[in-house]
């Protein structure tokens, strides 16, 4: 038996041989936000060994979840990308990183949080349920430290991608204590009193956004969400 192996005829026993290596969801993640190079990974992978990485994505090339393709141009490179069998990882993804939120108020030392994260973050508080029938298209952009990301909100989708786009409706520059709006442990107004987030534009959007973000924290006395929208993730738009 392969030291991956369970030994067990049971598909959770292959997934974690597939899934269970150190950094592999976050590779999968950051691949499921965009294609990437090898250099795009190790930045936005902090602290990560490159021969571990380079290990990683030979593994994951083997399960067929990553594509290497050599881009044309000078210089050329190799580019990374998820497979549609990686893709269909992304809600479990999504609940993943919405269960693990749920007990996360801020940073550890040392903890950064990057472009493909926030992305992450987002995609799995995204609640479509929480869209105003009012909304026809508004458009967010959010910061959190160096992280940047879009969020397109359309009739019934939500669109979350990386970077900045133009002309937004407002931007979001988060706080110490983003989460804790995110969260609904503050109320918009103050929110924005309390430092936890600076806006740019209409701010009367805040309160749309948070509507449709949500990520509860873990209710102490049971364990589990305190509340919120019971399946995230599988209303989001391709990016």
């Amino acid at each position: 038996m392969r030291s991956r192996e369970y030994g067990q005829f049971c598909g959770l026993a292959r997934a974690a041989e597939v899934l269970g290596q150190r950094w592999t969801l976050l590779i999968l993640r950051d691949l499921l936000v965009g294609p990437r190079r090898f250099s795009d990974l190790v930045t936005g992978l902090p602290g990560i060994p490159t021969n571990l990485l380079s290990t990683r994505l030979r593994e994951l090339e083997g399960d067929g979840l990553v594509t290497r393709e050599l881009q044309a141009g000078q210089p050329r490179s190799v580019v990374y990308r998820a497979t549609p069998r990686a893709r269909q990882l992304a809600p479990a993804l999504d609940e993943l990183g919405r269960w693990g939120a749920a007990t996360m108020r801020k940073p550890r030392d040392g903890e950064v949080v990057t472009d493909a994260s926030l992305v992450a973050a987002l995609r799995a508080a995204a609640n479509p349920g929480g869209i105003p029938s009012t909304i026809r298209k508004v458009v967010y952009v959010v910061r959190s430290g160096t992280a940047i990301a879009h969020v397109t909100v359309r009739n019934a989708s939500i669109t979350v991608e990386p970077g900045e786009c133009p002309d937004p409706d407002l931007v979001l520059v988060a706080g110490p204590n983003f989460r804790d709006l995110l969260a609904g442990e503050l109320e918009p107004d103050a929110a924005v009193d309390a430092g936890a987030v600076a806006l740019h534009g209409d701010d009367k959007l805040l309160a749309e956004f948070v509507a449709v973000f949500r990520v509860p924290y873990a209710d102490p006395a049971t364990n589990g969400d305190r509340a919120g929208p019971t399946t995230p993730g599988d209303h989001l738009a391709e990016g």
